[in-house]
C-alpha cells in the first residue's frame, strides 16, 4: 500500500544500524595498534617482554612511551636514560608511529 499524500512512511531501524557500524568503523580507523617490546630494567619493571598499545592515528613514539609510562609508573625512573626503536632502527620521540608498528623499549644495559 503506498502512502497517501501527507502521509509519513516510517520504517523503524532503517540506516540505524548501517550507522552505527561505520561509526565504529571511523572509531576503529582513528585509531592503531603499535606492539610495545621491552627489554633490559625495562622489561623487569614492567614484567612483560611486549604488549599491544592502542593509540590515536597520528601519534608519536612519545604518545605511545606516555602512555606506558602512566600504565607502569615505575618506568619513570629510568625514562631519562632509555633509547626508542620503531621497527628496529633507532628514532626520536617525534617519530609518528603507523599500525602494526613495533616499538622498543631499550634502556642501558651494562654486564659482562
Amino acid at each position: 500500500m503506498d502512502p497517501k499524500e501527507g502521509e509519513i512512511k516510517i520504517e523503524n531501524g532503517v540506516g540505524s544500524e548501517s550507522e552505527n557500524e561505520n561509526e565504529n568503523e571511523n572509531e576503529r580507523s582513528s585509531s592503531i595498534e603499535v606492539k610495545m617490546l621491552f627489554f633490559a630494567r625495562a622489561r623487569d619493571i614492567t614484567g612483560v617482554t611486549d604488549l599491544p598499545l592502542e593509540v590515536s592515528q597520528g601519534s608519536t613514539t612519545r604518545d605511545c612511551w606516555n602512555k606506558v609510562v602512566s600504565r607502569f609508573p615505575s618506568l619513570e625512573e629510568i625514562r631519562h636514560c632509555v633509547v626508542l626503536a620503531l621497527n628496529e632502527e633507532y628514532t626520536t620521540e617525534t617519530a609518528i608511529v603507523k599500525n602494526k608498528d613495533e616499538l622498543a623499549i631499550i634502556p642501558p644495559i651494562s654486564g659482562g
